[in-house]
């Protein structure tokens, strides 16, 4: 039987995507995200040392934070995540295994989605959310427009070109759940540059949704 984790409730529902980020690095930017009021952190496989980082993530943040990985391809991976206190699975495709194991450990997954097939497949596979990326290319109203053959109680996420400048006109066709990657952090970025990208992300959502 498909077993589905649901979206978890958060304050604000930002996804912070670290990709590149540092083992060296993760203690502070991590501390800095949540002081910010981020609740949720993705670190991408494709950084170096993926999993130490999440790691000491994990160990940083406070326990109703959601700590986990992107670009997540196998279920080897999925069985690493939970190694090292990973509770957030995000993919940038719909792989049905992928998305069980993760669920068997009791993850909250995000699969990356572009057209209906793709939205329902995931749905079916028993993902908490949908992660339409590149949002960009779809924008708004194409994501509106797929949101119409979904249940109505599926978590739609928008990552992939979207910003604290682009909250307002997603949140007129229902979309509140955001991938935050180069608009927070970027390779090489101090942790006070981080603090204020992060800052001004919060207050920007707040100001649109309502804080």
């Amino acid at each position: 039987m498909t077993q589905t984790i649901a979206w978890p409730s958060l304050k604000r529902s930002l996804v912070a995507i670290l990709r590149g980020l540092k083992p060296d690095e993760t203690a502070e930017t991590v501390s800095a995200l949540i002081e910010a009021g981020f609740e949720a952190i993705e670190i991408p496989l494709n950084s170096p040392d993926p999993f130490r980082s999440i790691s000491i993530a994990a160990e940083t943040a406070p326990d109703h934070c959601l700590i986990g990985a992107g670009t997540v391809l196998t279920t080897d991976d999925v069985d690493r995540l939970a190694d090292v206190g990973g509770r957030l699975m995000v993919s940038p495709n719909v792989n049905a295994d992928v998305i069980a194991r993760a669920s068997g450990h009791g993850m909250v997954t995000m699969p990356g989605v572009l057209s209906p097939t793709e939205a329902l497949s995931a749905i079916k596979a028993g993902a908490s959310g949908l992660k339409f990326f590149p949002a960009s290319i779809l924008g708004p109203a194409g994501i509106s427009a797929i949101k119409s053959v979904l249940p109505p109680d599926v978590e739609v996420g928008a990552v992939g070109g979207v910003s604290h400048e682009t909250y307002a006109a997603y949140r007129a066709v229902g979309i509140r759940t955001f991938g935050l990657g180069t608009s927070i952090y970027r390779p090489g970025m101090g942790v006070d540059e981080v603090a204020r990208h992060a800052q001004l992300s919060v207050t920007a959502y707040d100001d649109v949704f309502g804080s």
